[in-house]
This record gives C-alpha cells, sequence and structure tokens, in this order.
C-alpha cells in the first residue's frame, strides 16, 4: 500500500458549510456558509479525499501560494458535434434573431447535417479534443447530450458516440438523451414524440443514457411535450431534463416541476413570478451565461433565484451554434459580473450542485471525507476567478487522486511525490 498524498500548505481551501459535508446540493442562500481557508487536503490510495491534517506518513505536494478548490462539474454541454457554425454567429451579431436562422435551415438542423456526414472517428476526435481542453481548464465531470440526431437511428448514433466519448476520457461523463430538440422534417411534435416513445426501450437498454431533456421553445417543442416527456423519464427510471424560457416565456418552469424535472436549464426568460415554483425543491435551475453574452439573450432573474434559496447551477452550454465555450472559469466570470453573484455562489452553482444536476453530488463536487478526489490548484486566489476574466488559473487537475494535468511551470510541485 503507498503512502497517502498530502496537497500541503495551500492558501485557501473551498470547504462547504460543517454541518453540510454530506449534502448532495445546497440552496444558493447558504453560498456564503462556504469557506476558504488555508489548509491541506489528504488523498487516500483508493483515490479519496481521506482528511484535512497531513501527518509524516504522507507524500507532500506543495501547495504554498495556491488555492485547491474541487474539481467543476460542467452539467450542461452537447458534446459530441462536430464542426461550427461561426457563420450564423456573423449573422446573428448583424441582428438576425436565432429563430430566423433556425427556420432558414441553420441552428441544430445544421449541426445535424453535419453530425450525418461525419465518420464516427471526426466526431470523437473533436469531442475528445475539446474535453481534454476543458479538463486544462479545470472541468473534472461533464455532461453529454445527444439532439443533434433528428431521426431514431441519429440519435441512438449520438447516444453511442457520447457512450465511447465517455469511455475515452479523463473525466467522469453523464449521457443525457436529448431526444426532443427540434421537431424533425415530416413531423409533428406530437408525431415525434410517438418516435421518442417508441425509441426509449433502445436507448435504455444500449446507450449509457441517465435522463431526458427536451426543448421548449416556438421552434421546438412545448408544454405539453414536456409533460409528456415527464411521463416517460418516470416510466423508464430516467431523470428529467429541460431546455425551457431561453428565447421567449411560456410559463414552462411549473409544468416542469410538476413533471419531476432535475433540472430547468437557460431560463433567460423565465418571469420572476415562477421563481417560487422552484422553491424547496429538488429541481436545480441551471444558467447559461455564455450562452446568453453569445446570443445577447435577456439576462434571467438570477440574483432573485439566489436569493430565494433555489439549488442553482452553472455551465458552459457548449454547442457549435450558440456557446462554443470550454472554460468554466469564464462561466463563473460572466455569472459574477451580469448576475451580481458572488465569487462563493458561481463556485457552488460550479461545483456541488452541478454534481446534483448530473445525479453524481454524493461522490463528486466538494472538498469532504469520502468524496473522489476530483481536485484542482489554481495559481491565485479564488476570487481573482471573475476578477481575472478569460485567464485560465488551472495549474493543476488530479482527477481521483492522480493528477492528470500539470501546467509545466508547476510541475516541480510534484517531483518526489507521484
Amino acid at each position: 500500500m503507498s503512502a497517502p498524498i498530502a496537497l500541503s500548505g495551500a492558501a485557501e481551501l473551498l470547504r462547504l458549510p460543517p454541518d453540510a459535508e454530506s449534502a448532495e446540493r445546497l440552496p444558493q442562500s447558504r453560498a456564503g456558509e462556504l469557506t476558504l481557508e488555508p489548509g491541506d487536503v489528504v488523498v487516500s490510495d483508493e483515490g479519496l479525499i481521506a482528511g484535512f491534517e497531513a501527518d509524516s506518513s504522507c507524500r507532500r505536494v506543495d501547495c504554498a501560494g495556491l488555492s485547491v478548490l474541487p474539481g467543476l462539474v460542467d452539467c450542461h454541454t452537447h458534446l459530441p458535434f462536430v464542426g461550427w457554425r461561426a457563420q450564423e454567429y456573423a449573422r446573428r451579431v448583424a441582428g438576425e434573431p436565432y429563430e430566423a436562422i433556425a427556420r432558414s435551415g441553420g441552428g441544430i438542423r445544421a449541426s445535424a447535417r453535419a453530425l450525418a456526414d461525419a465518420a464516427d472517428t471526426q466526431v470523437l476526435d473533436q469531442a475528445r479534443a475539446l474535453a481534454a481542453e476543458m479538463l486544462r481548464h479545470g472541468t473534472t465531470a461533464f455532461e453529454a447530450k445527444s439532439g443533434y440526431g433528428l431521426s431514431v437511428a441519429g440519435e441512438l448514433r449520438a447516444l453511442r458516440l457520447a457512450g465511447e466519448l465517455a469511455a475515452g476520457v479523463e473525466q467522469p461523463v453523464a449521457v443525457t438523451a436529448l431526444l426532443a430538440h427540434a421537431i424533425p422534417d415530416g413531423h409533428t411534435a406530437a408525431g415525434w414524440m410517438d418516435e421518442v416513445e417508441g425509441m426509449l426501450g433502445a436507448v435504455c437498454a444500449h446507450t449509457r443514457a441517465q435522463a431526458l431533456d427536451i426543448f421548449v421553445e416556438s421552434v421546438a417543442f412545448s408544454n405539453d411535450e414536456l409533460t409528456r416527456m415527464g411521463a416517460l423519464a418516470r416510466e423508464h427510471g430516467l431523470a428529467l431534463r429541460a431546455h425551457v424560457e431561453q428565447l421567449s416565456s411560456y410559463g414552462s418552469v411549473p409544468v416542469a416541476v410538476a413533471a419531476g424535472a432535475r433540472s430547468v436549464d437557460h431560463l433567460s426568460c423565465m418571469p420572476a413570478a415562477d421563481i417560487p415554483a422552484l422553491v424547496g425543491t429538488e429541481c436545480a435551475a441551471v444558467l447559461l451565461p455564455g450562452a446568453e453574452f453569445i446570443g445577447a439573450e435577456h439576462t434571467p432573474p438570477a440574483r432573485e433565484l439566489a436569493d430565494a434559496g433555489v439549488v442553482c447551477a452553472l455551465a458552459t452550454d457548449l454547442n457549435p451554434g450558440t456557446s462554443p465555450i470550454v472554460s468554466l472559469p469564464l462561466i463563473a466570470g460572466l455569472a459574477v459580473r451580469r448576475y451580481g453573484w458572488t465569487v462563493k455562489e458561481a463556485l457552488l452553482a460550479l461545483t456541488l450542485n452541478a454534481a446534483w444536476v448530473i445525479g453524481r453530488s454524493r461522490e463528486l463536487g466538494a472538498l469532504t471525507v469520502g468524496r473522489r478526489a476530483d481536485v484542482l490548484l489554481l495559481d491565485c486566489p479564488a476570487g481573482h476567478i471573475p476578477y481575472r476574466f478569460g485567464h485560465n488559473p488551472v495549474a493543476a487537475v488530479l482527477v481521483a487522486g492522480v493528477p492528470v494535468w500539470v501546467r509545466e511551470d508547476h510541475r516541480w510541485r510534484f517531483e518526489g511525490s507521484a
């Protein structure tokens, strides 16, 4: 048995409040109780956090001057996809609405055509490269969605590719079946939902999907289909996720909560009057400030959601059309500036609460004894993450206690400890 590793002498450790160390999620109103104090983190040879006091038996990693955080969790991405849609971004900057681009064959349909035309190896090469880039920015777990298949065979292929991606990257991956992303040509919304219902046996038997997802919008599906998707999720033992209130308001948040949703995502056009529907529930508000910024969308009632004690998470929404962003530190910076959130609020939303959204918060998302030692070493105080906007503060990344990426200028810290 090898000696435990101690990440020793850090200037800051991000810790949960003592009475919440076993919590799987926290209301955003408790973010101020997180602590950032000096200390050590001891990692067992099983890759778990073993304690917070190094002793003489430990192999020490000198963390003087560094901040130590739990690994960041990206709970909303559209990996795997292939290609990019830079030309659409130019059209949107010039003032063309997303809905018009989508109706002219762009948007989701453009990515669906690219996916259909690409070989599996091309799709996976791009997705693995993006996952590696995410890792360098501190993402130690992420979600992958289908949604660019737009046919039964296409969606099953996308889910198979998501599973292959999960098997070939350093990070744990939660797979979501976004089977109602856009209405395929030749179908009505209700008719496509019949196809979705018919494919769920294969989805459950042959893919890694843990959740179903749906996009409610004028160019996609309605609250009726959202309710139906919730019933299908319950029937098949899957979580329910929902893209809602992004471009327009349809009163979808109470509908999603009633349908048993684990999360409601986007919420740019969510009316503040619907906040009480989320208070005291297990349904998280997943906010995506990158998509809001790139798309010049409305800003959600994020300050009000936090103050009301809603469980909030942040994510990149990494996709080729509306948020080609991999960096969660960048997302933290946008959230602090645009939402008026504190650094601790942003960090809670990127760690424990994001892990809750993908169903992994018992093992990920916090520095507590027994959780997996997915740990980041940062080259600056946590408060500098939003302040030094665009700077990647990640000096080293540990996954299950193993250094999987170390920046060149910090490799000396691990000499003799491996």
